[in-house]
């Protein structure tokens, strides 16, 4: 089976192949803002150097969210156009999940946390079997160290933020092997999951009040 994984929650580009259990191509580059112009050209890029074509894919994996509102669309929109019109398998993983199966540290809680800016996370805490201990959530960057620090046992922190313990490396052959057996769903459900309202929103909303 080939797997095609896609991450654009961040303004890296984070891609691969898996073949077999075998990570064959992977892309792994800061396009900053032009994350939105390159991904696909980058995506059919790797494809054609390992020579495949979409079509040869079996399955799409894509992160969803959370991250970057427009990273997070642009992964999302190749991944379903690729599912739709090739009618492949498509699953979803959140991007906390990805950083959590990413921890090369041996510990007995693993805590990916993505700054989500103004004193607030994106994080969850997960135990060595990617269990949800504290299901993803937008939350207060204290609350989130107070649960940390009441943890009974030994955590490793991963992300790109301060105060983290390891630095995120996607291991994008071991995020695949753990989900790759995730049932799949129709490509018209997968949506962006951003976990917080858009400042727009926010706005909005306190307008409304």
């Amino acid at each position: 089976m080939r797997i095609l994984y896609i991450d654009t929650t961040t303004r890296y580009l984070y891609t691969g192949i898996v073949e077999d259990n075998n990570l064959i191509k992977e892309v792994k580059e800061d396009f900053g803002t032009d994350l939105s112009k390159v991904t696909l050209k980058s995506i059919s890029e790797m494809l054609n150097s390992v020579s495949l074509k979409p079509s040869d894919i079996d399955k799409i994996i894509v992160v969803n969210g959370p991250g970057s509102y427009t990273g997070i669309r642009i992964g999302v929109t190749i991944a379903k156009t690729f599912a739709f019109s090739l009618k492949k398998e498509i699953t979803t993983i959140s991007s906390l999940e990805a950083m959590a199966v990413s921890s090369r540290k041996d510990t007995d809680y693993i805590i990916p946390i993505i700054d989500a800016r103004r004193g607030y996370s994106f994080g969850a805490i997960y135990d060595k079997n990617y269990s949800p201990i504290l299901k993803e959530q937008y939350i207060k960057t204290d609350t989130l160290h107070l649960a940390i620090d009441n943890l009974p046992g030994s955590y490793t922190v991963i992300g790109s933020c301060l105060g983290v313990t390891e630095e995120y490396n996607p291991d994008i052959l071991k995020i695949v092997n753990v989900f790759k057996n995730k049932e799949g769903i129709n490509p018209h459900s997968v949506n962006p999951i951003y976990l917080k309202l858009t400042e727009a929103e926010e706005k909005k909303n306190v307008e409304v009040i």
